[in-house]
């Protein structure tokens, strides 16, 4: 039942029936259920106070919403450049990683490159021909000292290990930073704030709910007015209908004396009495509108329970706002915190990319050594073979130069034969006709030669064995 037609109904519905019999019996029934209607007038003010409460609600709000908006737009422009500085000190971490990340791959690579050289001279054992007799079998790794190299990358190691433990440090710092303003933002974005099921309206959506529920109140307020202004005028008609009925004094300034606050009826009897007409219709009326009066408190109970529901709307919104206002705060005062770590942060940023160009320059020196080492004994090992070669390129030349001397002593020798024979048979056909002192050398042998070493030594080459030194060969030139 609508308030405006529960008002008509009280106040102008003609009587359809005729009064009891005994007329006080009738009214007293009625007036007593009309006093205890007029108890409503409680849930009347209870909607007055809602409306006022909604009203200061909705101005506290205004107050708290332009504060958090300020605060907030505030907030917003620190965290661009907070996150500017952040995202370069980002990107120089992901890129010192990179660097990073390479120079232990380029020393893993090198290490291993190190350690197959090592293993090849391991693995050449020195012809026995070129040792002195009886000594043991040695390599080639036997006469370097790898020491050195292995100090060279224990440094580099212990290098590279600082160096990481200085990367993570920094990416620590660097990340605790950037959890700083992810937990600003958090708390500007309302995560970890979740929103009253009662509340309809997300705040989100950027307008407050509260106009619109000052407005709905406003109108159910009005409504149970006009409903209480209604029981009101009933209890009325019930007082002036027992005033008018022989005996109904009495009762009525008994019933009607203890009212509730806020309602004021008039009890004195009248002096001039109604007629037989007039009476009628007035009974008709009272007898039509008391069937209607508990309708009636039972509208204005349900606008007050829509009022207490909507102003648990208020309130859940308040409580939001007033959250929001308090993550707002505290994001600010995060921010202030983060913004005097914010020098620290950036000359810890700086200090490490300095450490770690001097790091990275000192690595590479290093392991540009380890290159060199690497390449000393690459060389050692083709010298090495290159020996072996020499060797038997020297055998074959003394082999050739002993072909030679033979040749030579061969040939000395038969001239030598034939110039005694020569000179044996000039002695024995002219010898007898010239005379001895006419050049004295002309009895003499003839001169022997003799071809040999220089100085009489003779160098003595190892005799390597042919498949030693064809291996040598394809080792330095490759197969043939």
């Amino acid at each position: 039942m609508s308030s405006s037609s529960s008002r008509s109904s009280l106040e102008h519905n003609v009587p359809g029936s005729s009064a009891a019999t005994n007329p006080l019996d009738a009214l007293l029934p009625h007036l007593l259920a009309s006093k205890r209607s007029l108890a409503t007038i409680d849930q009347v003010y209870r909607a007055n106070d809602l409306c006022t409460s909604t009203q200061a609600a909705l101005e506290h709000s205004a107050v708290i919403t332009a504060r958090s908006s300020f605060l907030r737009s505030g907030i917003t422009s620190q965290l661009g450049v907070l996150d500017a500085v952040q995202q370069r000190a980002d990107n120089n971490a992901r890129l010192v990683r990179t660097e990073f990340e390479d120079i232990v791959e380029g020393l893993d690579k090198a290490e291993k490159r190190l350690s197959g050289t090592l293993d090849s001279l391991r693995s050449t054992i020195v012809e026995a021909q070129l040792r002195p007799q009886g000594e043991e079998r040695r390599c080639l790794l036997d006469f370097v000292d790898e020491s050195g190299v292995e100090g060279l990358v224990e440094s580099i190691r212990a290098w590279v290990k600082e160096v990481g433990r200085e990367l993570e440090v920094f990416v620590a710092g660097s990340r605790e930073f950037e959890d700083g303003l992810k937990n600003v933002r958090d708390l500007l974005d309302g995560k970890g704030r979740e929103l009253d099921s009662g509340s309809l309206d997300t705040p989100n959506n950027g307008r407050s709910p509260i106009p619109e529920i000052l407005g709905d109140m406003e109108e159910h307020a009005k409504e149970m007015a006009v409903n209480l202004e209604s029981l009101v005028s009933h209890f009325d008609l019930c007082v002036t209908a027992i005033k008018h009925t022989e005996g109904g004094g009495d009762a009525a300034l008994k019933i009607a004396g203890d009212l509730p606050d806020g309602v004021d009826i008039g009890l004195i009897v009248p002096s001039t009495p109604m007629s037989d007409e007039q009476r009628l219709e007035m009974m008709g009326v009272l007898e039509d509108d008391a069937g209607q009066v508990e309708d009636v408190v039972m509208e204005i109970r349900s606008h007050i329970i829509d009022m207490e529901a909507m102003d648990q709307r208020v309130k859940t919104h308040m409580n939001f706002i007033a959250r929001e206002h308090d993550d707002t705060v505290a994001a600010f005062k995060m921010l202030e915190e983060i913004g005097q770590r914010l020098p620290t942060h950036i000359t810890r940023n700086q200090n490490f990319l300095t450490r770690w160009d001097e790091a990275r320059a000192r690595i590479d020196e290093r392991l540009e050594e380890l290159e060199n080492a690497k390449g000393f004994y690459e060389g050692f090992l083709r010298a090495y073979d290159n020996l072996i070669i020499e060797i038997g390129r020297r055998k074959s030349n003394e082999a050739k130069m002993k072909r030679v001397v033979q040749d030579a002593i061969s040939s000395l020798e038969k001239l030598y034969e034939d110039d005694f024979y020569e000179r044996e048979a000039f002695k024995k056909e002219q010898g007898e006709f010239l005379p001895v002192d006419i050049w004295p050398a002309l009895l003499n042998a003839p001169t022997k030669f003799n071809v040999g070493p220089v100085g009489g030594v003779v160098e003595e080459v190892p005799d390597i064995s042919k498949s030693v030194i064809h291996k040598a060969i394809r080792r330095i030139h490759g197969p043939t």
